[in-house]
């Protein structure tokens, strides 16, 4: 066993995994910049990033920055395969791994010291063992926590190896920008920024009072802990989400009924179609809206009886985002939709809702559940079959707006 305190944490994070994934596939991109994708950048190498290309990126913006870059459609299956043999590979260190992306998982390696050696052994081992059998670069941060075995692990990249002892885990995190720390994203850190914190050390001097007033009391207490790396989260086996959701960045679009109900009922089907394979309802539907310079709003209902039916939470999704479109009369654009189910109840004993939020369930309105569900069964069966492009509902498949491949996403989605 690990001393008590001991750093034996690893985070082990595959390094631009789809891209790194295509290069092994076909040597002649091996070193070379390519992106995953077509009409959008899905996934971009490291030699790619060099140029300013990102995930996400419109494709012709991408050859603007980068007149040598490849574009390559993507092998789904085969980054399911080996993001699967990576994590056999974790698996034989130690039991307690906990996986968190298709590419990416958290280890406690504290009872594997007699068999393997101390962290950094073990670290190293993992790193060769997935170069040499599967070919692909994988950087590991080892510290006490997982907190900064994920921060440790970005510091490592690419391809790297970043040990945080305790003694040095101030040093370590003083220095390092605010958006390393997990959950900090460009809403969080702007909002920081303005209250003249940038980097870890920084926030973790901050006066609680200023953290509050920036962030809010639950944000502002979570993000000082981390910053003093107070983490007591172990890792732990897989558990059933406590929300599933899904969301799309629309670039700068006008907020038009018809777009709302088309991007709102994609959103809906993703994240209905992923309760019902497993049995599951919610009862709880929240819609998030962003507007241009990064604010957003959200809105949430929770419903008497629990809902997975896609055209139900569609409906429900655009009453939403519509009250809280209503609530900001200033705004006409909106960047992102996302739409994520809770309050998750097992199993799905009923189904659809009413369309009127909290209306009496009466004969008809049973009669178009039973059809609603009926309907979502048939697809979900027809999908399973002949793939996920195979049927859907017309609003959104004749609809424009744009979408990243649903192999792609599946994969995401299905490694929350």
């Amino acid at each position: 066993m690990a001393p008590l305190g001991a750093a034996s944490i690893l985070h082990a994070d595959l390094d631009a995994f789809y891209a790194s994934v295509e290069q092994r596939l076909d040597p002649v991109l091996s070193h070379r910049p390519i992106a995953v994708g077509t009409g959008v950048v899905l996934a971009a190498s490291y030699e790619a990033r060099s140029f300013g290309v990102s995930a996400g990126m419109p494709a012709w913006r991408a050859r603007q920055l980068c007149p040598e870059l490849a574009f390559v459609p993507g092998h789904f299956t085969e980054y399911q395969r080996l993001g699967d043999e990576v994590m056999d590979v974790l698996g034989a260190f130690t039991p307690l791994v906990e996986r968190i992306s298709i590419d990416e998982a958290f280890l406690d390696v504290a009872g594997a010291f007699r068999l393997f050696g101390p962290p950094p052994a073990i670290a190293t081992a993992i790193r060769q063992r997935v170069r040499g059998e599967i070919g692909l670069p994988l950087s590991i941060g080892v510290a006490r926590t997982k907190h900064l075995a994920k921060i440790a692990s970005q510091v490592a990249k690419p391809d790297g190896l970043v040990v945080v002892t305790p003694e040095s885990e101030t040093e370590f995190l003083e220095r390092l920008p605010v958006a390393l720390i997990w959950g900090v994203g460009a809403v969080t850190e702007a909002k920081l920024a303005n209250a003249g914190i940038r980097t870890i050390g920084e926030l973790a001097a901050a006066p609680g009072a200023l953290l509050n007033h920036s962030l809010g009391r639950a944000i502002g207490e979570k993000l000082a802990a981390l910053a003093d790396n107070v983490d007591p989260r172990r890792i732990g086996p897989e558990r059933p989400a406590a929300s599933i959701g899904a969301q799309a960045a629309l670039g700068r679009r006008t907020a038009t009924a018809e777009l709302l109900r088309a991007v709102l009922g994609y959103l809906a089907d993703r994240v209905a179609g992923r309760l019902r394979a497993t049995g599951r309802a919610a009862r709880t539907i929240t819609v998030r809206v962003r507007f241009p310079g990064l604010r957003s709003v959200t809105r949430s209902a929770t419903t008497p009886r629990p809902v997975c039916a896609t055209l139900t939470m569609t409906e429900i999704a655009t009453q939403l985002a519509s009250a809280a479109l209503a609530d900001q009369r200033g705004e006409r654009e909106i960047t992102l939709l996302a739409v994520s189910a809770s309050n998750i109840v097992v199993p799905a004993v009923q189904l659809p809702l009413p369309l009127a939020l909290g209306r009496a369930h009466d004969r008809s309105a049973a009669a178009a559940d039973a059809a609603r569900w009926g309907v979502d069964r048939s697809v979900d069966a027809i999908r399973a079959r002949f793939g996920h492009a195979a049927v859907g509902y017309a609003s959104v498949a004749f609809s424009d707006v744009a979408r990243v491949p649903e192999a792609f996403r599946e994969l995401a989605e299905h490694h929350p």
